[in-house]
């Protein structure tokens, strides 16, 4: 089965992350989708890491100079609240 490819080229610029996480965000673990872009994307990747730390993976596909593909996966649970961790008594 392929991957679902997001085109942000298509995308407003203001509107790409917002789209991007939310497509992140609904991605059960282990799957993934990607991304074409027409740069690198390499300040997505400082958000992501930001604000999903520990909970996905970044595999460059192809690395421009027209065209950049990121496949974006999914490799570890969100916490249950965001900003939160388990300390691992709790279950």
């Amino acid at each position: 089965m392929s991957e679902p490819t997001l085109d942000v080229r298509t995308i407003e610029p203001r509107d790409r992350h917002h789209r991007i996480f939310g497509m992140f965000d609904t991605l059960a673990t282990g799957a993934a989708f990607v991304i074409a872009n027409d740069h690198d994307p390499r300040p997505l990747y400082y958000q992501l890491n930001a604000e999903r730390t520990g909970e996905f993976g970044w595999e460059y596909l192809e690395a421009g100079p027209a065209l950049w593909r990121v496949r974006i996966a999914r490799v570890a649970d969100a916490p249950t609240e965001r900003g939160a961790s388990c300390c691992g008594t709790c279950g």
